[in-house]
């Protein structure tokens, strides 16, 4: 979820009983809810590095109780310098003790990651225990419905003091029925899913096929990639676009692809039973997925090992040039066309790519993030 997402919602749980601990109580939900995201700092040294540690320990058990004793004591600290420098004492209110803020800040913390899980993008809360990604599938990494209601209650609760508590139950209530909307639509583009490849999607692989579990994680090996045998189907995943809940992107993993449709669940022609002369499947797209010796050897290098450690479907394209020089260049479906669909113009850059470039003797010549 996006910063300006948890701030809002920091704000109001300042609303709630949760605000009622003493000065204090806001800021440190606030800092603590926008606190595991401080692996920004990772981006010092490159994309790749901050790959690496992006939504990692920051947002494990151990950053949940570290960065939350650390924030609630640099709050009650402030204050504590505030209220040593101010000319007159603050009169009639009750400072939050260092346990309180403590404790808020903590539980800050963690409902900074539970956010974060409900996302396509995912999150490595069990980090560095287990440095697998998990999310369940339901929200963008931005969901513009969670913002406005958010935002219009602080807006309104700022107008309205006396309506503040009553605006923050409504808007605590809307939050959970768009969780819950997204959830049920969510389920039904996995369900539909299959009737929109038809005849293009292969056999499912034996024993290996998903298609929607409660909680998604990677990287798996639950097929080989780039399987030079007869290709099958490894799941199938259902991701959100950024403006509809009910439009999601469907992707099917296959042993040498992906293919890819823009779901519309409002379709009226996904009403009733399938029917035989159905031809959804024309307009999915196929992107290949081919495991040559190039592409294996890129995937030994450090980009190749952070970027297939975070992608959920990375597909691999590779070419060699005259001079024996291999280029390889992943890409994740999740975002592959640009972050709003497929579209039916030009192509667009994928957001989120990598490029390696290994010379026939093995030295490696280039490894980036690219457009």
């Amino acid at each position: 979820m996006d910063n300006l997402t948890h701030t809002l919602f920091a704000i109001t749980l300042g609303r709630t009983p949760l605000g009622r601990a003493g000065r204090g109580t806001t800021a440190a939900l606030v800092l603590a809810s926008n606190a595991p995201d401080i692996d920004i700092v990772a981006a010092a040294r490159g994309g790749v590095s901050y790959l690496a540690w992006h939504r990692g320990p920051t947002h494990g058990p151990l950053g949940i109780v570290g960065l939350g004793a650390l924030t609630g004591a640099l709050v009650w600290l402030g204050r504590w310098i505030v209220d040593r420098r101010s000319v007159k004492a603050t009169k009639g209110s009750t400072d939050a003790s260092l346990g309180m803020l403590v404790s808020l800040a903590t539980i800050a913390t963690l409902l900074h990651v539970l956010m974060d899980i409900p996302t396509a993008y995912g999150t490595r809360f069990l980090s560095p225990f287990d440095w697998h990604w998990f999310s369940v599938d339901w929200l963008p990494i931005v969901d513009v419905y969670l913002l406005a209601a958010l935002a219009a209650g602080i807006v309104i609760g700022v107008a309205s003091p006396a309506s503040k508590r009553r605006v923050t139950v409504i808007v605590l209530t809307l939050m959970a029925a768009n969780y819950g909307v997204r959830a049920v639509a969510h389920q039904r583009a996995v369900t539909v899913a299959p009737r929109l490849f038809g005849p293009r999607l292969p056999a499912a692989c034996s024993g290996t096929a998903s298609t929607g579990s409660v909680m998604e994680h990677w990287p798996n090996a639950a097929a080989a990639v780039g399987s030079s045998t007869r290709p099958c189907m490894v799941e199938i995943a259902a991701v959100p676009s950024l403006v509809s809940p009910f439009r999601w992107r469907v992707i099917a993993k296959l042993t040498n692809g992906y293919d890819l449709h823009d779901l519309d669940l409002l379709d009226s022609r996904l009403v009733g039973p399938p029917q035989p002369d159905e031809v959804f499947w024309r307009r999915s797209i196929r992107f290949p997925n081919q495991w040559t010796s190039q592409v294996t050897e890129a995937a030994g290098t450090r980009t190749g090992r952070i970027f297939l450690g975070f992608s959920r479907f990375p597909a691999a394209r590779s070419f060699v040039d005259p001079s024996g020089v291999a280029t390889v260049r992943w890409s994740d479906m999740r975002f592959a066309g640009g972050r709003l669909g497929l579209g039916e113009g030009p192509r667009r850059a994928d957001p989120l790519s990598v490029l390696i470039r290994i010379a026939p003797d093995g030295r490696v010549l280039d490894e980036r993030f690219t457009p």
